[in-house]
């Protein structure tokens, strides 16, 4: 029987190869013996995405929880991760599970696990779960009947996507975002967003809200390769800010009235002056070990304590829940904000820009500009190299034994090893090398002055390396 082994963000798995229901219901039983150790009537709230058979699988996971005595929560119909999350906090339940593989490629499906705060499930936690997935599943699940388990009161649907458009609408202006002058636009991606933004921004024009599991065999991730018809669709139609969230609606895209791409680094710092300067907010900002420099810059100008954890937001998540925390980001497009949930959101993000534009009055390039007026010009650039296992090992080794003195030009002044290796050239400037943990790739980001000078950085850095 396959090992199920939980990653950064859940576990995930190719449909019918080896997610299977058979291996959601070992997850199930694992997470099921979990919550009996740990609560006293426990209590789990189950929902799925967009993905090719979501809804069977959420169901096949109710089935092991009323088994063990586990009252469900299920979603009726495809929800967002946050969606998910928020109704653990609103049910006060002591769990939440999510079927769904994020911004995965429409193969796939995965297992989120969602903790009683409202967000990501401690490695800890997760780790004590994995640990105890069974080798085969012992329980019959198909001999239980759905139908009956509603009637026994031991499954009851609660409708997550209502209870998250009545927390957006209590949280912002949307009459003046609908009612504004300024034209926006929303890419679902053919994700679980799309209904959610239908309801709260009925004025958006939207692109690719309709159901589609196989995500015109694009992965529902919202990076600018993916997204060129979006692009294409706000600079023909004069849109003035464009939104696109991936196939659970936590990260989020963003794109400039001429259909440009706005990287996490520089929403990351929008955010933040947006929060201080317009709304008087504050509190800590946590942010990931491959974000910008300039997030520590703007936090020192605001008087705002700043710190540096790994990558994955289950880090984030944790200082969260513990910490005042004003906003937590990460460089792939997850960004959590104080108000809400300590959980990445793309349409949470979203709103809180497009109110910003419509109360300042400005464009995003403007606002954009007001950010540059406090930490400087720059630009962010990563290009993911794909090498075989040997040679990407030899690479880390010599990055561990501080070999590198210089790539090409850019001589190495600092180096920090956080999460990954960083390799400044200046304060401002500097390379990054990291291993992805499960592919033979080694990724490769480097922020610089302006774009051209970032690509520079990133051809030395490979040419140095390979």
């Amino acid at each position: 029987m396959h090992k199920i082994k939980f990653g950064t963000d859940g576990w995930r798995a190719i449909i019918g190869s080896e997610y299977t229901t058979e291996n959601v219901a070992r997850v199930s039983i694992a997470v099921s013996e979990w919550l009996q150790k740990k609560y006293k009537n426990p209590s789990v709230v189950i929902g799925h995405d967009c993905r090719f058979g979501g809804e069977m699988f959420a169901e096949t996971a109710a089935k092991i929880f009323s088994f063990y005595d586990i009252k469900v929560k299920l979603a009726k119909g495809f929800v967002t991760t946050p969606m998910v999350s928020l109704g653990v906090l609103n049910e006060q339940a002591c769990l939440g599970v999510v079927i769904t593989a994020s911004h995965n490629p429409p193969a796939y499906n995965g297992y989120k696990l969602k903790g009683d705060f409202g967000g990501p499930l401690l490695p800890a936690d997760v780790q004590e779960i994995e640990d105890v997935i069974p080798d085969k599943c012992q329980v019959d699940y198909n001999s239980i009947i759905i139908d009956d388990l509603i009637n026994q009161n031991k499954i009851i649907y609660v409708d997550l996507e209502d209870t998250y458009c009545k927390h957006a609408a209590a949280n912002f202006d949307l009459e003046l975002v609908n009612k504004s002058d300024m034209k926006f636009a929303y890419d679902a991606m053919f994700g679980a967003g799309m209904n959610a933004v239908k309801n709260l921004l009925p004025s958006a024009t939207l692109l690719h809200c309709d159901d589609n599991p196989g995500f015109l065999n694009t992965a529902p991730e919202p990076i600018h390769r993916n997204l060129i018809e979006f692009s294409e669709l706000i600079k023909n139609n004069k849109i003035d800010c464009g939104l696109a969230t991936d196939g659970d609606a936590d990260r989020i895209g963003l794109y400039d009235s001429m259909g440009n791409f706005i990287d996490s680094h520089h929403l990351i710092l929008l955010l933040i002056h947006y929060m201080v300067k317009y709304k008087g907010m504050s509190g800590k900002v946590v942010t990931a070990f491959s974000c910008s420099v300039k997030v520590k810059q703007i936090c020192d100008y605001y008087g705002l304590e700043h710190e540096t954890v790994k990558i994955g937001f289950k880090h984030i998540s944790g200082k969260m829940i513990k910490e005042d925390i004003l906003l937590g980001g990460e460089e792939s497009g997850g960004i959590a904000t104080k108000g809400h949930i300590p959980e990445r959101d793309g349409i949470w993000m979203g709103l809180i820009l497009f109110e910003f534009m419509c109360k300042s009055g400005k464009s995003l390039k403007q606002l954009i500009e007001e950010v540059y007026d406090i930490v400087g010009e720059f630009a962010f650039e990563r290009i993911d190299l794909h090498i075989d296992n040997a040679k990407k090992q030899d690479i880390i080794k010599a990055c561990e034994n501080d070999r590198f003195k210089s790539f090409g030009k850019y001589k190495v002044q600092r180096i920090e090893k956080t999460d990954g290796f960083k390799f400044f050239f200046d304060a401002n400037t500097w390379v990054m090398i990291r291993p992805s943990g499960t592919e033979p790739v080694l990724r490769t980001y480097a922020e610089a002055n302006s774009q051209d000078q970032a690509f520079d950085i990133l051809a030395a850095t490979k040419a140095a390396i390979l």
